[in-house]
This record gives structure tokens, C-alpha cells and sequence, in this order.
């Protein structure tokens, strides 16, 4: 029995640490991406910077602690939807959506933007010039995407 218990501990510390390792490894990425940073400078609040990285963190753990221990499981959030709670819930549900995506999109552009993505592709493919209905269709393309796949249950 006693075996049992160091195994289980041993696991435990071991997977703690590997989260750990992974998550100090995707928090240095967006910080190196400079994600953080640009918002700050274009919002003129680069006082700031430190509260703003401390909330990413604190973003990033209290995320993992609603996953580990299942804050986060369909039966919360239909328990968080019935009743007199309902609109709460979903209402809840509609900011975290929201936050999410805006987090999602600057990653993703703060990343092509590092590697000169759409420059490159601009120039590769001769359409300089449509530059600008290129990153609306993207745009435009993105978000009847997701609402496909939101609404549409696909």
C-alpha cells in the first residue's frame, strides 16, 4: 500500500512539473511574440506592462485549475445555465467567448506578423495591391467560419 502512495505522489509531482515546464514554455512564447507589449504601446499604457504580464499568468493558471479539477466539465456550465442562473451563465459563457477569441487572433497575427507572413505571400503571389481586401477576406472568412461551426454543429 505504501508503494502505492509514493507511485501516485511521484506521478503527481511529475506531472505537475512537466505542466509547469509547458506552460513557462507557451508564456514565454507569447511575451517573446510581444503581444503584451504591443497592446500596451498602442494603448499608451506601457506603465502598465507589469500588470499586464501578471494577468496573462494568473490567466494561464487559474485556466489550468479550472481544468484539472473540472470547473470547467458540461455539467458546471449546465448547472450555471438552468434556472434563474441562466442568463449569468450564458452571459458568462458569451465574455469568455469573446476574450478568447480576441486572445487567439492577436497571437495568431502577432506570430504572422513576426514571420512576415503576409508580406511574403504578398509579393510570392503578385497581389501588392489587394493587400487590404486580402486581409478583410481573411477576416470576414474567419468569422463566417466559426459561425459555421458554432451554430451550425459542425
Amino acid at each position: 500500500m505504501p508503494a502505492q502512495w509514493a507511485q501516485q505522489i511521484l506521478l503527481a509531482a511529475v506531472g505537475l512539473s512537466a505542466g509547469v515546464a509547458a506552460a513557462g514554455g507557451l508564456f514565454a512564447f507569447i511575451v517573446e511574440l510581444g503581444v503584451v507589449a504591443d497592446f500596451a504601446d498602442r494603448t499608451h499604457t506601457g506603465d502598465r506592462l507589469l500588470f499586464y504580464e501578471t494577468s496573462v499568468a494568473l490567466g494561464g493558471i487559474l485556466g489550468n485549475l479550472f481544468y484539472v479539477f473540472g470547473l470547467g466539465s458540461p455539467s458546471v456550465m449546465q448547472r450555471l445555465s438552468e434556472g434563474a442562473v441562466s442568463s449569468a451563465g450564458s452571459g458568462i459563457l458569451g465574455i469568455f467567448g469573446i476574450f478568447s477569441g480576441i486572445f487567439v487572433g492577436c497571437w495568431s497575427m502577432a506570430l504572422a506578423e513576426i514571420l512576415n507572413v503576409f508580406p511574403v505571400f504578398m509579393r510570392r503571389a503578385r497581389i501588392v495591391r489587394y493587400i487590404a481586401a486580402f486581409t478583410i477576406s481573411v477576416a470576414v472568412g474567419k468569422g463566417l467560419g466559426a459561425g459555421l461551426f458554432f451554430f451550425g454543429g459542425w
